[in-house]
């Protein structure tokens, strides 16, 4: 079950059943399934205390995935995903993409982080956007239909 919650943010998710078919396909994709995933949106200073105790950086970031699976090698998505709706924000202004285009990216970013991408290297950055791109392409459609 994928389910959207909040905290220290008024946003609220719009479209949430188109969102939810969306990221099943991204992950069927993949040969995953989505299992019990947690989007959770909130401001730029909750999202800085996560980053501090759970993985001890003291900066702020756009999105943080937890990955639940009890078995790393499982093909069904459990986790919990952070997203700061301030940072993505800013990031829609500064990259140009707008507010809503980023925050589907982002969206897509952490399902992926579950899949197995990671963003520490340049080709693994690389290779997420690619991941990304596509993902986004595929919500266009549903979006279009």
């Amino acid at each position: 079950m994928i389910s959207f919650f909040k905290e220290n943010t008024t946003f609220d998710i719009k479209q949430k059943n188109k969102i939810k078919s969306w990221l099943k396909n991204v992950a069927s994709g993949y040969g995953f399934s989505a299992g019990e995933l947690n989007y959770v949106f909130c401001d730029d200073e909750y999202l800085l205390q996560m980053n501090r105790q759970y993985l001890g950086h003291d900066y702020y970031t756009d999105i943080i995935t937890f990955d639940s699976r009890e078995n790393a090698l499982s093909k069904r998505l459990d986790g919990d995903i952070f997203i700061s709706v301030d940072t993505v924000r800013a990031n829609g202004e500064e990259y140009g993409e707008g507010f809503e285009r980023e925050m589907m990216r982002v969206i897509a970013h952490g399902l992926l982080h579950l899949i197995g991408f990671d963003d520490h290297t340049a080709a693994q950055q690389k290779k997420m956007r690619e991941a990304e791109n596509t993902a986004l392409a595929q919500w266009d459609t549903i979006m279009m239909s």
